[in-house]
């Protein structure tokens, strides 16, 4: 008894000790990350580049709220401290070497996927150029209370996982030019949007030998997309005068701009389509033709897209010729 109450005598003061020392390592436990740092963060089995803009601390782990730079503030997520890595000139190989793989794996299987694509496509036809109406007409979907998340989710699955890896880094690539370096996309660009889909819609009937009625109706939904959602969503700040310049009276964005700013509504197009009014198997065939539209962009990525921007100043600065 007696060693007892000296034991509770010393155990008092170490239980407090105790508590400072948690205090004190809980406090000295520095974050691996700033706000502010730029670095590369995993997902999925690629890394990104991205930013830290928030960070906390729950239960002794360091959490950080990232943004991945070049996509929309829709991916934005908190992370621990294992998904991501700091940005230097080795970690920045590995995304690479990441990517050269993936590249690789699903050529492999690509040959396997592609026997199975066109199965049916006849007695589907005219459902497809109905569901590509939808599209056109931009109809709400109607939700049941409590399903509306996960249709959304469901309506990003496919765009959002099969991006191609080369026109993701065009992403990224075209957003450190605008908003980084101060550059812009010289316009009128050629080909313009207006002539890509025009082109698409001639390769496609090239390969399946017929003009096919959905595809048609498609492209005339991504082109009224792209005409309303540009000066909305696809614009960068430093891009508002130059497109208070180009686009004038009744002139179309899309007889304008290019591949660049086409790509960047394929970023925004899974928020859109969570409210097209689409069975969800309907809605993943024309997932599957927003796909194939996108590996045409990627196929004639060096025709499309440009290499050098024009070096000129955006909204906040000085123009140069």
């Amino acid at each position: 008894m007696g060693s007892s109450s000296n034991t509770n005598t010393s155990g008092g003061g170490s239980d407090k000790e105790e508590k400072e020392d948690k205090g004190k390592g809980k406090d000295s436990s520095e974050p691996s990350f700033k706000e502010g740092d730029r670095v590369l963060a995993y997902h999925g089995p690629l890394l990104y580049e991205a930013k830290v803009q928030r960070i906390e601390n729950l239960e002794d782990e360091w959490r950080y709220f990232v943004h991945y730079l070049g996509w929309n503030k829709n991916w934005d997520e908190w992370v621990a401290n294992d998904r991501l890595l700091k940005l230097t000139d080795e970690n920045i190989r590995k995304q690479q070497e990441l990517e050269k793989n993936q590249v690789v794996d699903k050529t492999v299987k690509s040959g396997r996927s592609t026997q199975h694509k066109l199965k049916g496509a006849n007695a589907d036809a005219k459902a497809d150029k109905d569901d590509a109406k939808n599209l056109v007409k931009g109809k709400k979907r109607k939700t049941q209370p409590g399903t509306e998340e996960k249709e959304k989710r469901s309506s990003e699955s496919l765009l959002v996982s099969q991006f191609p890896l080369t026109l993701k880094k065009q992403l990224v690539d075209d957003w450190e030019n605008v908003t980084q370096l101060g550059k812009l996309v010289k316009l009128p660009r050629s080909p313009t949007v207006d002539d890509i889909l025009k082109r698409y819609l001639e390769h496609r009937a090239k390969k399946d030998n017929k003009i096919n009625d959905s595809y048609a109706e498609i492209l005339k939904g991504l082109r009224c997309y792209f005409d309303k959602a540009l000066p909305a969503m696809l614009l960068y700040k430093k891009e508002r005068d130059q497109y208070t310049e180009e686009v004038k009276g009744d002139i179309s964005p899309s007889t304008v701009y290019g591949a660049e700013h086409l790509l960047r509504l394929f970023v925004k197009l899974p928020e859109l389509l969570a409210f097209v009014n689409m069975e969800e198997d309907a809605l993943n065939k024309l997932q599957q033709k927003l796909l194939d539209i996108l590996k045409f962009l990627q196929k004639n990525q060096s025709t499309f897209f440009i290499s050098v921007y024009d070096d000129r100043k955006g909204a906040d600065g000085s123009k140069s010729k």
